[in-house]
């Protein structure tokens, strides 16, 4: 389950924010014929802080209903209350999910003994497994080592998805880590253009967004990497740089839109206040798309 590509596909909806049921299956669909490890469902690239809790449970439904029992689903499940994130958990489980992708969505920031109680809380209230959503980018909380590993002492929470650090950092903290946590705890990573070297490095997953719309690239780079062959995983990394110095310069969600919209994958728009890129960035996406031959 946490291992591999865990593919994020972005969850088209339209200005009112209904999700897009067709659209959003045949997104599901790509990654089921690839044969992804799993789908990250509403994840931040499926832009779960801006659905109602009725149309992130559509969402689950129309997915579940392509996916189930073919690959298994991951389903982000914050909100700001911990009342909220356990209806959320709970709306999950009923609807198909596999497991939970849970991060401390937050306006006031947050201490280490709130952040490990809203854990346990959510944790308490399902049977699934609950993957640790360390995003301080988005959250601006920051998982500590020591914090992580006390998480891991919880029954169902079973995995982490960090941040990948720089190349020079990675071994240290995967070491780090495995010594707090144990090898049956999944040390999963995000941030595609630098996780190519935390696969090799022996971390478990990887969480990406540009496999939520192109897995075929990404599951050459993990079959790579499972066959013994870095040289190989490397040299495939290297052919998306182009992709990766976009999502750099305008970040993946607003490029992954564009990519899905040039391809006519879907008709979407991020949800406002996030814009759609404008046309000259849309221009280079549809360049690189293009040079690249993804499909």
């Amino acid at each position: 389950m946490f291992r591999g590509l865990s593919a994020f596909p972005i969850t088209p909806a339209d200005a009112d924010g209904r999700v897009d049921v067709e659209a959003l299956q045949r997104l599901v669909k790509r990654l089921v014929d690839a044969k992804v490890d799993s789908i990250g469902l509403l994840g931040s690239t499926g832009s779960y802080p801006y659905l109602s809790r009725a149309e992130r449970r559509r969402a689950i439904e129309a997915a579940a209903a392509i996916a189930k029992g073919k690959s298994p689903i991951l389903v982000g499940s914050g909100a700001m209350r911990t009342d909220e994130a356990v209806a959320l958990a709970r709306d999950a489980e009923e609807a198909g999910a596999d497991a939970l992708l849970l991060a401390p969505v937050s306006y006031t920031p947050l201490t280490d003994r709130e952040v490990f109680t809203h854990f346990e809380t959510v944790a308490a209230a399902v049977k699934l497994p609950v993957c640790i959503y360390n995003n301080p980018g988005t959250t601006h909380f920051t998982f500590s080592a020591g914090l992580v590993a006390r998480l891991s002492r919880i029954a169902n929470i079973v995995a982490v998805k960090n941040p990948a650090p720089d190349a020079g950092h990675v071994f240290a903290q995967l070491e780090d880590l495995r010594a707090r946590v144990g090898r049956d705890f999944s040390l999963g990573f995000s941030g595609d253009w630098k996780v190519t070297e935390t696969l090799i490095a022996g971390a478990d997953a990887w969480y990406s967004v540009v496999g939520g719309l192109f897995p075929e690239p990404c599951m050459a780079i993990v079959r790579a990497v499972r066959e013994g062959k870095p040289a190989d995983a490397r040299k495939l990394n290297a052919d998306l740089q182009p992709l990766w110095d976009l999502f750099i310069a305008h970040s993946s969600l607003r490029v992954v839109y564009a990519a899905a919209n040039a391809l006519g994958i879907v008709k979407a728009a991020p949800p406002r206040p996030i814009l759609p890129l404008e046309p000259d960035a849309e221009r280079q996406v549809r360049e690189v798309v293009e040079r690249l031959r993804l499909r």
